[in-house]
């Protein structure tokens, strides 16, 4: 958009000369919004990464991580908590549009969770997931959202007000729209978009190997063209 490609109004409302108008430019924004419980864990937790557990028959991920807590249940130790994470994509395609002409500047991102009612359904549904697993023999304390804190009386108002990004935003630049199959912008002569903004579909996970695959595979394409 600073460069110039976008939507023309949202363009000319900055004062950015309009390259290209493009509609789609910004659109079709998604993100993996995540809602986490914590638990004490009754044995010890080693500290690790978040990692995919399962996987529900909707799509919903299950994820799970060993994390140190500040909290102390003695005066001398600190404990371990487990952390299971619920992560799902929204329906409603959310958008994003540049501020003003600094390149500096965050853009506005609208990324519409819980707009549509299944996602907020699909999310309750990986709440009760995790609450069966915290309600098995293996776990003796119950979980909780927060240092603290307590579970809301629903699992509705949990998804709400828990609800946080795990910084995966993709889409905005999607291939059919804005790019083509050959990540060519498309108006535009060799002029090439390689990222995850031209996903269009959520992975429900971390898209860093996907991304990284694309890289790769490209660049060996465009090496092959240049060389021809």
């Amino acid at each position: 958009m600073l460069s110039g490609v976008g939507p023309s109004a949202q363009l000319q409302a900055q004062n950015i000369t309009v390259v290209m108008d493009q509609p789609h430019v910004g659109q079709g924004m998604h993100d993996n919004p995540m809602n986490a419980v914590f638990i004490p864990s009754p044995v010890p937790v080693e500290v690790s990464l978040i990692e995919v557990v399962g996987i529900t028959s909707e799509g919903t991920y299950v994820e799970a991580a060993g994390e140190s807590n500040s909290m102390k249940l003695s005066s001398a130790q600190p404990f371990k908590e487990a952390s299971f994470r619920e992560s799902n994509g929204p329906t409603i395609h959310g958008s994003y549009g540049a501020p003003n002409q600094n390149p500096n500047d965050n853009p506005v991102v609208t990324f519409n969770y819980f707009q549509h009612p299944d996602d907020l359904k699909r999310c309750v549904r990986g709440i009760q997931t995790i609450e069966r697993v915290v309600q098995s023999k293996a776990f003796a304390r119950p979980p909780r959202s927060g240092p603290g804190a307590s579970l809301p009386p629903s699992a509705e108002e949990f998804c709400q007000h828990t609800v946080t990004t795990i910084w995966h935003y993709h889409g905005g630049c999607v291939v059919g729209r804005v790019v083509d199959g050959d990540y060519k912008v498309i108006g535009i002569y060799w002029l090439r978009v390689i990222d995850m903004s031209t996903v269009g579909y959520c992975p429900g996970t971390n898209p860093q190997a996907t991304v990284m695959m694309l890289g790769r595979y490209m660049g060996v394409k465009i090496t092959r063209e240049t060389r021809q």
